[in-house]
């Protein structure tokens, strides 16, 4: 087999932007970000070819693979100044998917690796942060025993849940580094239940299950669906590339932080970053939407929780990070980022989910910026999700009841009865219209997401897996309900208020406003923007086809 692995990073770069086949795009990507010298942690991306031979050979690597995967760790270990699975100054690194088209929560990743209990102490020795490394543990357990083991999130959510009202605690910065213990413990209970061994303390192990864990994802059924419903064409791409990275954290304190940053507004396509992030958290509490962040770009009024008021130095460098990339991409970009202790650093880059009026004024924006031509700017244009600016808006004239508000993460206007599992969703929608509610979303929730006509979540942002998600498929999404409290068990949700919704009861949500309202409501017919005006005259003007139609009754 050809060359393999190829590292990135300021120091040592092996790869550009036009890899993807190779790379895959986030790869590429993050070679390409070495190459413009952004702050990129340095680490090595494992060929698509893997994921083509793991599947030609009965779901075996190659001969030599833990051999060159090995060799990479070294030469990271070598750059960074830090040692895979030691206790003097360990390395720890994430391992993530990624293909050449984005498939944007999809397959699977896991932070943290290179942990065990020995690892634990010692590092929080070093750091002089006992919280920070046990808390790092115990998300690495949580996602390791997930995307290695199979064993379902939700278990590990719910027993982290439990010790927090046990403890009287709210916020998960309130959490003691006795408390994590606590979870910890009861994680590899969970662990030793489900699989009837103990939790593996071999970092070297970890790393070559957690390898192919992301390629086995790249056959699951949620990564298989979005790529049918997305017509995603199997031959066009060969599979997954793996990237391993050195972590940098984003939870060791009120210094340090997490979030999701797009150049220009994915909803509504304003030449302003939109973006969210989390103080003293990683990247998936943003991503998942396991909690409510905070925006970047302070309000009027103004309520100091910003990340431009909390951190205006990283949050002035993050912005000519994002012109940067917007400029070198011609393309409204989606950047996750971390700071730790104050120091700015970019996860990874790529071309934006938007939702259709977004697209439209975007494109023509960007030709009358200068980065497009009218032909680019047509082609950025998915000629389907078009249907999206068909949808019709709620008609506030009538006396409505209100009974939560939200987050408006997706445009539109849905109305149906309440589910709130994916599996109901699926069941329930060949003979009504159906809106998911849930805590959050996650990448199994795929089939559920796509035959909901509208998506709710008690938790997450607007760059969360809903509202990513939702904003691609063109359905309404509220996300972060204020004091909306899902039971998805008993399947029923309260307000604020105090009111209670059933699942069956008939619903209405406003992903343009963030409002979520009972019953069904009167609505108007949708208002055609003057960009979208320019886009059919562009198109009429460029085009070589002329059709004619005939009609008989």
């Amino acid at each position: 087999m050809n060359k393999l692995i190829y590292h990135f990073g300021c120091q040592n770069n092996e790869g550009n932007a036009t890899m993807k086949d190779k790379l895959g795009g986030k790869g590429a990507n993050l070679a390409e970000m070495s190459n413009l010298g952004l702050p990129i942690p340095p680490g090595f991306t494992i060929a698509t070819d893997i994921c083509s031979h793991y599947y030609d050979n009965g779901n075996k690597l190659t001969e030599d693979f833990e051999k060159q995967l090995f060799q990479a760790v070294k030469k990271l270990e070598k750059e960074t100044e830090k040692f895979f699975g030691s206790t003097k100054n360990p390395l720890l690194v994430s391992v993530r998917s990624g293909a050449k088209i984005s498939m944007p929560g999809m397959m699977d990743t896991i932070l943290n690796l290179g942990m065990n209990d020995d690892v634990t102490e010692s590092l929080a020795q070093i750091t002089d942060n006992h919280r920070f490394a046990y808390d790092s543990y115990r998300r690495f357990i949580e996602m390791y025993g997930s995307v290695v083991l199979g064993i379902s999130s939700y278990i590990f959510e719910d027993t982290y849940d439990n010790h927090k009202i046990n403890h009287g605690i709210n916020s998960d910065a309130d959490i003691t580094t006795d408390i994590l213990k606590l979870v910890i413990h009861d994680y590899k209970k969970i662990i030793y239940k489900t699989t009837n061994k103990e939790f593996e303390n071999n970092p070297t192990e970890k790393l070559k299950n957690a390898v192919e864990a992301v390629l086995k994802s790249w056959m699951s059924p949620r990564a298989m669906h979005y790529r049918k419903i997305n017509n995603i064409n199997e031959q066009d791409i060969v599979g997954t590339a793996v990237n391993i990275q050195s972590m940098v954290f984003g939870n060791k304190g009120n210094n340090s932080a997490t979030g999701v940053v797009f150049t220009r507004s994915p909803t509504n396509g304003e030449k302003k970053i939109f973006g969210e992030f989390l103080i003293n958290a990683q990247g998936e509490d943003v991503v998942a939407g396991v909690r409510t962040p905070q925006l970047l770009l302070a309000k009027e009024p103004s309520d100091g929780t910003s990340m431009q008021e909390v951190m205006p130095k990283a949050f002035d460098e993050l912005s000519l990070v994002c012109t940067k990339l917007e400029s070198h991409y011609g393309d409204m970009q989606d950047i996750e980022f971390t700071i730790e202790e104050e120091k700015l650093y970019i996860l990874q880059t790529r071309n934006g989910k938007r939702a259709a009026a977004a697209a439209v004024k975007i494109a023509v924006d960007m030709v009358e910026e200068g980065i497009l031509t009218k032909e680019q700017a047509l082609l950025r244009i998915d000629p389907e999700s078009l249907n999206q600016l068909l949808h019709t808006a709620i008609d506030y004239s009538s006396k409505l009841e209100i009974i939560a508000y939200g987050l408006p993460a997706s445009p539109g206007a849905a109305t149906g009865i309440v589910v709130f599992s994916p599996y109901d969703a699926e069941e329930l929608s060949h003979h009504h219209k159906v809106i998911l509610v849930r805590n959050d979303t996650s990448p199994e929730d795929i089939k559920g997401m796509h035959v909901a006509k509208g998506i709710i979540t008690a938790r997450g942002g607007m760059t969360s897996h809903a509202a990513v998600v939702a904003r691609g498929m063109g359905r309404p999404c509220v996300c972060g309900v204020k004091g909306l409290t899902v039971n998805e068990k008993d399947k029923y949700f309260t307000t604020n208020s105090g009111q209670k919704i059933n699942q069956g009861d008939i619903i209405t949500l406003d992903g343009s406003t963030g409002k979520i309202i009972v019953g069904p409501v009167n609505l108007i017919e949708p208002q055609f923007s003057k960009e979208f005006a320019t886009i059919l005259k562009w198109a009429d003007s460029i085009k070589k086809l002329k059709v004619r139609a005939n009609a008989e009754t």
